[in-house]
């Protein structure tokens, strides 16, 4: 019965002090729903190495974050921005576990393509190559209504 002490408790504080924050019944807040939309791009892989970003310090992003050693981030060329894909999009790659969002913008001549981040490792880079595949990205978040 470790439930009934703190009922006990909220109960005092409502009547105390109209505290309500440990109303039992309250109305749970609406759910948000996540739309994803896909799209085919070309996949290569980039390092924070200054000899492969544009001047200064080859860890600060296009939108000044800092790039770290397993930090789960991607650049997008511009074209992409465009279409959705902007600061801090949530993204899925085929073939990657989790999400990555976008940190890194790229330069102007590239179209429909992206860069995953691989820390300093250049070899797991290469080995990467360039590919097409399909990434997944949030478009939309739509407020769920009971």
């Amino acid at each position: 019965m470790r439930l009934f002490p703190l009922v006990l408790f909220c109960t005092f504080l409502y009547f105390i002090t109209g505290f309500t924050s440990c109303n039992f019944d309250a109305e749970k807040t609406p759910e948000s729903i996540v739309v994803w939309d896909s799209l085919e791009v070309t996949a290569s892989a980039y390092n924070s190495l200054s000899w492969q970003t544009t001047g200064g310090n080859p860890h600060i992003a296009a939108w000044g974050d800092t790039l770290k050693p397993g930090l789960k981030a991607i650049a997008v060329s511009r074209d992409l921005i465009e279409r959705g894909l902007d600061y801090n999009t949530p993204v899925k790659i085929e073939g990657f576990d989790g999400v990555f969002l976008v940190k890194d913008k790229m330069h102007y001549r590239w179209k429909n393509k992206i860069d995953i981040y691989m820390d300093e490792d250049v070899q797991k880079a290469r080995q990467f190559g360039r590919k097409k595949l399909m990434i997944y990205f949030v478009s939309d978040t739509i407020s769920g209504k009971k």
